[in-house]
């Protein structure tokens, strides 16, 4: 299997992963989670978000559930957030839609992930490129990213 930008990035400062890879021509999170046959609830998708403040954030929660606004907002300290359109996705993070990871986007953002992720010993996000995940300790993605977990569901 090919390595990505993230598995490289991992390596580097030796935390463990499992990668795992998947048709690219499957963008979408639950079935992405079907063809691994893993729990929707350990499959995480990545979310970039602009907030009034016009800094950006991201948040990372299970691909079954979505994005409270007002709980992400209030976890950022910042009155209001939106998603970013999918044509900022890229020239911002390094990603494009459907490969976007925590780890390694071209600048550091505030982090959040979801506070499911600790009733897990891994969860799965993004390699960075569409068709790869890796499997790791949550705490390890936190620590890594310098993240935070909090609710952040509906």
């Amino acid at each position: 299997m090919e390595k990505t930008n993230v598995m490289r990035l991992l390596d580097t400062v030796k935390i463990e992963y499992t990668a795992r890879n998947y048709d690219p021509t499957l963008v979408d999170g639950e079935k992405i989670a079907s063809i691994l046959n893993e729990d929707f609830e350990r499959v995480f998708k990545t979310l970039v978000t602009r907030g009034n403040d016009k800094n950006y954030y991201v948040f990372c929660i299970p691909v079954v559930f979505h994005l409270d606004l007002k709980k992400a907002a209030k976890s950022v300290g910042v009155k209001s957030i939106e998603m970013i359109s999918q044509k900022e996705l890229l020239p911002l993070t390094g990603y494009i839609h459907g490969g976007c990871s925590p780890i390694g986007m071209k600048k550091r953002f505030k982090t959040v992930i979801d506070e499911t992720a600790t009733l897990h010993k891994t969860i799965y996000v993004s390699a960075g490129k569409v068709g790869f995940q890796i499997e790791l300790n949550p705490n390890d993605l936190r620590t890594y990213i310098n993240a935070k977990f909090d609710d952040l569901v509906i």
